[in-house]
Protein backbone atom coordinates (compact mmCIF):
# COMPACT_ATOMS: atom_id res chain seq x y z
CA UNK A 1 0.00 0.00 0.00
CA UNK A 2 2.66 2.64 0.25
CA UNK A 3 4.20 1.57 -3.09
CA UNK A 4 7.62 2.31 -5.30
CA UNK A 5 10.41 0.15 -4.84
CA UNK A 6 11.90 -1.51 -2.15
CA UNK A 7 15.25 -1.46 -1.11
CA UNK A 8 17.14 -2.98 1.50
CA UNK A 9 20.27 -1.74 3.98
CA UNK A 10 22.51 -4.44 4.86
CA UNK A 11 25.17 -2.55 7.42
CA UNK A 12 27.71 -4.08 9.42
CA UNK A 13 30.63 -5.80 9.57
CA UNK A 14 31.56 -8.56 6.60
CA UNK A 15 28.00 -8.84 6.15
CA UNK A 16 28.63 -9.83 1.99
CA UNK A 17 26.75 -13.10 2.66
CA UNK A 18 23.59 -11.32 4.58
CA UNK A 19 23.14 -8.46 1.28
CA UNK A 20 22.66 -11.74 -1.13
CA UNK A 21 20.32 -13.02 0.80
CA UNK A 22 18.48 -10.01 1.12
CA UNK A 23 18.95 -9.85 -2.56
CA UNK A 24 17.08 -12.78 -3.09
CA UNK A 25 13.67 -11.77 -1.31
CA UNK A 26 10.68 -11.53 -3.46
CA UNK A 27 9.81 -7.59 -4.15
CA UNK A 28 13.14 -5.97 -3.15
CA UNK A 29 14.26 -3.85 -5.77
CA UNK A 30 17.90 -3.11 -4.90
CA UNK A 31 20.21 -3.88 -1.51
CA UNK A 32 22.05 -1.24 -0.34
CA UNK A 33 25.69 -2.72 1.54
CA UNK A 34 27.21 -0.87 3.95
CA UNK A 35 30.39 -3.35 4.80
CA UNK A 36 32.09 -1.36 7.35
CA UNK A 37 33.70 -1.80 10.79
CA UNK A 38 32.39 1.05 11.94
CA UNK A 39 29.00 -0.56 11.62
CA UNK A 40 30.01 -3.56 12.90
CA UNK A 41 27.73 -3.97 15.77
CA UNK A 42 24.94 -1.14 14.77
CA UNK A 43 26.10 1.38 17.20
CA UNK A 44 23.25 3.79 16.65
CA UNK A 45 25.57 7.21 16.64
CA UNK A 46 27.39 5.37 13.33
CA UNK A 47 24.10 3.80 11.60
CA UNK A 48 21.57 6.54 12.11
CA UNK A 49 24.02 9.31 9.80
CA UNK A 50 24.35 6.92 7.33
CA UNK A 51 20.65 6.06 7.16
CA UNK A 52 20.01 9.72 7.12
CA UNK A 53 22.28 10.28 4.47
CA UNK A 54 21.04 7.60 1.75
CA UNK A 55 17.61 9.53 2.69
CA UNK A 56 18.97 12.78 1.93
CA UNK A 57 20.89 12.17 -1.32
CA UNK A 58 17.96 10.20 -2.53
CA UNK A 59 15.00 12.25 -1.17
CA UNK A 60 13.33 12.01 -4.63
CA UNK A 61 13.32 8.02 -3.95
CA UNK A 62 12.95 7.44 -0.29
CA UNK A 63 9.87 8.75 1.08
CA UNK A 64 9.57 5.72 3.82
CA UNK A 65 11.82 5.05 6.02
CA UNK A 66 10.78 1.15 7.36
CA UNK A 67 12.93 -1.15 10.34
CA UNK A 68 11.47 -3.70 12.64
CA UNK A 69 10.36 -2.53 16.26
CA UNK A 70 13.84 -4.46 17.65
CA UNK A 71 15.72 -2.54 20.10
CA UNK A 72 18.31 -1.77 17.02
CA UNK A 73 14.82 -0.11 15.04
CA UNK A 74 13.52 1.88 17.88
CA UNK A 75 17.39 2.83 18.70
CA UNK A 76 18.51 3.88 15.39
CA UNK A 77 15.15 5.50 13.55
CA UNK A 78 14.37 8.18 16.49
CA UNK A 79 17.62 9.35 15.88
CA UNK A 80 16.78 9.28 11.93
CA UNK A 81 14.12 11.16 11.97
CA UNK A 82 15.60 13.75 14.03
CA UNK A 83 18.14 14.33 11.72
CA UNK A 84 16.02 14.27 9.01
CA UNK A 85 13.84 16.91 10.87
CA UNK A 86 10.34 14.58 10.79
CA UNK A 87 8.13 12.90 13.23
CA UNK A 88 8.21 9.05 13.75
CA UNK A 89 5.46 6.70 13.77
CA UNK A 90 6.24 3.42 16.36
CA UNK A 91 5.41 0.38 16.29
CA UNK A 92 2.78 -0.19 13.51
CA UNK A 93 0.60 -3.21 13.11
CA UNK A 94 -0.98 -2.21 9.94
CA UNK A 95 -0.62 0.09 6.68
CA UNK A 96 -3.56 2.06 5.48
CA UNK A 97 -1.97 4.24 2.70
CA UNK A 98 1.24 5.86 1.69
CA UNK A 99 0.75 8.59 4.80
CA UNK A 100 -1.95 6.41 7.06
CA UNK A 101 -0.90 3.32 9.42
CA UNK A 102 -2.80 2.06 12.86
CA UNK A 103 -0.74 1.32 15.74
CA UNK A 104 -1.40 0.36 19.23
CA UNK A 105 -1.77 2.83 22.37
CA UNK A 106 -2.55 2.65 26.08
CA UNK A 107 -0.83 -0.74 26.28
CA UNK A 108 -2.22 -2.50 23.12
CA UNK A 109 -5.69 -1.47 24.46
CA UNK A 110 -6.74 0.58 21.87
CA UNK A 111 -5.85 1.11 17.78
CA UNK A 112 -4.79 4.57 16.48
CA UNK A 113 -4.83 5.50 12.96
CA UNK A 114 -1.86 8.25 12.42
CA UNK A 115 -1.65 10.03 8.91
CA UNK A 116 1.49 11.81 8.81
CA UNK A 117 2.25 14.64 6.33
CA UNK A 118 5.91 14.29 6.67
CA UNK A 119 7.94 14.44 3.33
CA UNK A 120 9.65 11.47 4.44
CA UNK A 121 8.02 8.93 6.99
CA UNK A 122 10.22 6.91 10.00
CA UNK A 123 8.43 4.13 11.11
CA UNK A 124 8.93 1.10 12.90
CA UNK A 125 7.12 -2.54 12.21
CA UNK A 126 5.97 -4.83 14.88
CA UNK A 127 6.80 -7.91 12.73
CA UNK A 128 4.28 -9.99 13.84
CA UNK A 129 1.54 -7.66 12.37
CA UNK A 130 2.66 -8.83 8.90
CA UNK A 131 2.78 -11.91 6.95
CA UNK A 132 6.36 -13.08 6.05
CA UNK A 133 7.52 -12.49 2.04
CA UNK A 134 9.09 -15.08 0.48
CA UNK A 135 13.08 -15.41 1.00
CA UNK A 136 13.24 -16.62 -2.41
CA UNK A 137 12.05 -14.88 -6.15
CA UNK A 138 14.42 -12.47 -5.85
CA UNK A 139 17.01 -10.75 -7.95
CA UNK A 140 18.05 -7.84 -6.55
CA UNK A 141 21.14 -6.41 -7.58
CA UNK A 142 23.68 -5.19 -4.56
CA UNK A 143 25.28 -1.78 -4.84
CA UNK A 144 27.79 -0.79 -2.29
CA UNK A 145 27.09 2.19 -0.23
CA UNK A 146 31.14 4.43 0.39
CA UNK A 147 29.55 6.57 2.84
CA UNK A 148 31.29 5.83 6.02
CA UNK A 149 29.86 7.64 9.44
CA UNK A 150 31.81 6.84 12.51
CA UNK A 151 31.13 9.55 15.37
CA UNK A 152 33.54 8.06 17.32
CA UNK A 153 31.23 9.11 20.32
CA UNK A 154 30.82 5.33 21.97
CA UNK A 155 32.32 2.24 21.60
CA UNK A 156 31.08 -1.41 21.52
CA UNK A 157 32.23 -3.18 24.89
CA UNK A 158 30.83 -6.46 25.17
CA UNK A 159 27.52 -8.27 24.76
CA UNK A 160 25.82 -11.20 27.44
CA UNK A 161 23.05 -13.67 26.32
CA UNK A 162 20.62 -14.13 29.06
CA UNK A 163 19.94 -17.96 29.25
CA UNK A 164 16.18 -18.76 30.17
CA UNK A 165 13.81 -21.64 30.30
CA UNK A 166 11.33 -20.03 29.18
CA UNK A 167 10.46 -19.12 25.01
CA UNK A 168 11.26 -15.27 24.09
CA UNK A 169 7.68 -13.50 24.40
CA UNK A 170 7.96 -11.89 20.99
CA UNK A 171 8.30 -15.70 19.34
CA UNK A 172 5.98 -17.57 21.56
CA UNK A 173 3.29 -19.30 19.73
CA UNK A 174 0.64 -19.29 22.22
CA UNK A 175 1.30 -16.10 25.63
CA UNK A 176 -1.09 -16.52 28.76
Amino acid sequence: KIGGDIHVLVAGAFVGAVAEAAAKIAGVAKVLLADNAAYANLLPENVAPLVASLVIEQQTIYSHVLASATSNGKNILPRVAAQLDVDQISEIISVESADTFKRPIYAGNAIATVQSNAAVKVITVRATGFDPVAAEGGSAAVEAVAAVHNAGTSSFVGEELAKSDRPELTAAKIVV
